[in-house]
């Protein structure tokens, strides 16, 4: 029976045009984020089951890609449970990963920590369009800054790269997850339901407003405080002025003080951005994961219709490590939406070296060969990139495939 040639289902072959944007992409993140101060770090893409196991990342903990144990560890008929087969898995995200190495290394680490983390991630998902089961991602965090410094350089590093890479008018959502339980509580949901009102209000985007309300009914919550609930959110603005109303209208129930860093944070990124986009107050934004303990920060795209990239702080998840809680907070780009947006409109990198094409005849003698080698020694000297192959006989087909690849210029070599 003959080998299966195509790729995994979720998971995709990289052909050469778009590595090409994809390594370009890459160059300039670090590049960017270097000048924020952010270090790459690295982690192995196979973490212990109970870390990712920990009710930590939402949703996610149900499409881990689970690992078998190996050798005479694995004992088939024995097992009666998941835990007596199971001990390693496939990283669904960066995060935890982050946490857990930081952990284990905070000693030799500076303090504040801002890393830049890039590796591939597994979810068993349902594959559409910009969402594969291996996909890269891109995490810029800082560890050990409690304060609103933090959200304000993360939106401003992850906004001046898009903005590099020429996106325009798009808009960072923000919100956090202390207004969502106060918004909550001052409606009257018992606290022991907030989760369930958080899981239906992020579907607003889709239901909208009357069915947010249908679905709150059907879970049997009084309609008194769904109306409370809702009608706030007909009141909110997408500005300043929507957090300032939180401030007054949730006094008994929301520190002032977490409106007000809000309001910095917005207001502070606002005066000094360099891309083009808008920040906008969301009290509708949730972010799945459960970690999340204070600001919240999505990316929409219009040409894409949806998120394409998020993050929020999480003050709480290290401490699961080392049982003291480390302000933490970082902002993640979706690394293969981008690559997809970019290559659907024809990118073309701007830093891309002239590349041409020497085209040798068949059976060329080995000193002019010589000679043609060092010749395109010389031009990649001044940048240039060279490509040398054996001239076919379909010369057209032959020029055409390698114009397609980039190359404007050709240089051809006969034996006389």
């Amino acid at each position: 029976m003959a080998l299966k040639k195509k790729p995994v289902t979720g998971m995709k072959d990289i052909l050469p045009k778009e590595m090409e944007v994809r390594n370009y992409v890459t160059g300039l993140i670090r590049e960017t984020y270097g000048s924020f101060g952010f270090t790459s770090i690295e982690t192995p893409g196979v973490e212990h089951i109970e870390n990712l196991c920990s009710k930590q990342g939402g949703d996610n903990e149900k499409l881990i890609f689970k690992i078998l144990k190996r050798g005479e560890k694995l004992k088939l008929d024995q097992a009666k449970e998941e835990a007596d087969l199971v001990d390693l898995g496939l990283r669904y995200d960066l995060t935890v990963p982050l946490s857990r190495y930081y952990s284990n290394n905070s000693n030799e680490l500076p303090g504040p920590f801002k890393a830049l983390q890039m590796g591939y991630v597994w979810r068993a998902d349902r594959p559409q369009r910009g969402r594969f089961r291996q996909f890269m991602q891109c995490d810029i965090d800082i560890l050990g800054e409690p304060t609103y410094m933090a959200e304000i350089e993360l939106v401003l590093a992850t906004t001046t790269l898009l903005g590099k890479l020429d996106f325009h008018n798009f808009t960072i959502r923000i919100n956090d997850r202390r207004i969502l339980k106060a918004m909550a509580e001052y409606s009257g949901f018992p606290k022991e339901s907030f989760d369930t009102v958080f899981i239906i209000l992020d579907k607003m985007d889709k239901i909208g407003l009357e069915g947010v309300a249908k679905e709150l009914e059907e879970e049997g919550f009084a309609k008194e405080s769904i109306d409370t609930y809702l009608a706030m959110f007909k009141e909110i603005s997408s500005d300043i002025q929507g957090v300032r109303y939180c401030k007054e209208k949730l006094a008994d129930v929301l520190d002032e003080q977490i409106a007000a860093d809000l309001e910095t944070i917005i207001s502070t990124v606002e005066a000094v951005k360099t891309a083009d986009f808008k920040m906008a107050f969301d009290p509708t934004l949730v972010r799945g994961m459960s970690y999340y303990t204070g600001p919240i920060f999505e990316i929409s795209m219009d040409e894409f219709g949806g998120s394409v990239g998020g993050g929020g702080r999480y003050d709480e998840m290290i401490g699961k490590f080392t049982g003291n809680n480390t302000s933490a907070c970082g902002f993640s780009i979706g690394f293969e939406r981008i690559v997809m947006l970019l290559l659907e409109r024809g990118y073309q990198i701007p830093t891309a070296k002239t590349k041409k094409a020497y085209l040798i005849e068949k059976n060329m003698p080995s000193d002019k060969l010589i000679e043609i080698f060092r010749q395109a020694e010389e031009e990649r000297k001044t940048g240039v990139q060279v490509n040398i192959s054996i001239m076919k006989k379909n010369k057209k087909f032959q020029k055409d495939q390698m114009t397609a690849e980039g190359y404007t210029e050709f240089v051809e070599f006969f034996k006389r």
